[in-house]
């Protein structure tokens, strides 16, 4: 079982001229394998933070990110294993791909960075790895990103993530880019490898709805802090804190998303 556990991170900004700017206060949470958590905020509210820490783009204040009950290496074989295992869909499909590139390259890349494959077979992998969300990898292996519709970029980016073999999956705000006609086809794809791969996904969101239907628990976060957490019909339908109900509140629609009990979490059948 693959554990991360995020203990008691603080993260501040130096601001110039003015005082530090407190992104995250005290947060805490463990994430497994085989495990949904939706992380549920407004803009500002820390969600990215919390991202780039466990991509290792930020480091904490204060606080410490452990992986299987280790700290995260800073540096060498040990921080480059790390980032095999905890991979991330970014939010924006468009920007996430090199445009001079061919899809092929941009699966190919981790494939031979990590040594996933033998070289005799990473032709082999890539095709199947585009299959495995969903693309036609005759029809799209040779073509650049601009050639594709958004659903398939970001479908790309998902088989990129994918081809390290990691075991968490970091999932920002995956989805909001794209159009809405397509939006449920990419959630249900990710749930399916979720549950085929025995994926830890952090889900990042501002979308109760979701985070509800494919998320086994909902953490919500409001200026930096964690003011609720639980199981995910739990804090959708009986929220404790003012702000879960403003959310909640402001969702579109709330009688349809919020009045059936029915949920489709990432790590349950399909």
């Amino acid at each position: 079982m693959t554990l991360l556990e995020f203990q008691n991170v603080s993260k501040r900004y130096r601001v110039r001229g003015s005082a530090p700017l407190l992104a995250l206060d005290d947060v805490s949470f463990t994430l497994r394998d085989r495990q949904t958590i939706a992380l549920v905020g407004q803009s500002g509210s820390g969600k990215s933070t919390i991202a780039k820490i466990l991509t290792q783009l930020e480091t904490p204040t204060s606080g410490s990110v452990l992986l299987d009950g280790k700290p995260i290496p800073r540096r060498g074989r040990g921080l480059r294993r790390y980032r095999q295992q905890l991979r991330m869909v970014f939010q924006d499909p468009f920007a996430s791909l090199n445009p001079a590139h061919s899809i092929r390259y941009h699966v190919e890349r981790p494939l031979r960075l990590d040594a996933v494959v033998p070289s005799d077979q990473v032709e082999s992998e890539v095709r199947r790895l585009l299959e495995k969300v969903r693309l036609d990898a005759d029809a799209v292996i040779d073509r650049r990103p601009h050639e594709l519709s958004g659903g398939q970029r970001q479908r790309v980016a998902i088989a990129r993530a994918l081809a390290s073999r990691p075991s968490l999956l970091v999932a920002d705000e995956p989805v909001s880019m794209l159009d809405v006609s397509i939006r449920l086809g990419v959630l249900t794809l990710l749930a399916d490898l979720q549950r085929e791969e025995g994926l830890g996904v952090l889900y990042i969101t501002h979308d109760l709805a979701t985070a509800r239907h494919f998320s086994d628990e909902i953490m919500v976060l409001h200026h930096g802090k964690v003011v609720e957490h639980g199981i995910a019909d739990d804090v959708i339908l009986n929220p404790q804190h003012p702000y879960t109900r403003e959310l909640r509140a402001a969702s579109p629609d709330p009688e349809k998303h919020f009045a059936a009990p029915a949920r489709q979490p990432f790590g349950g059948d399909a």
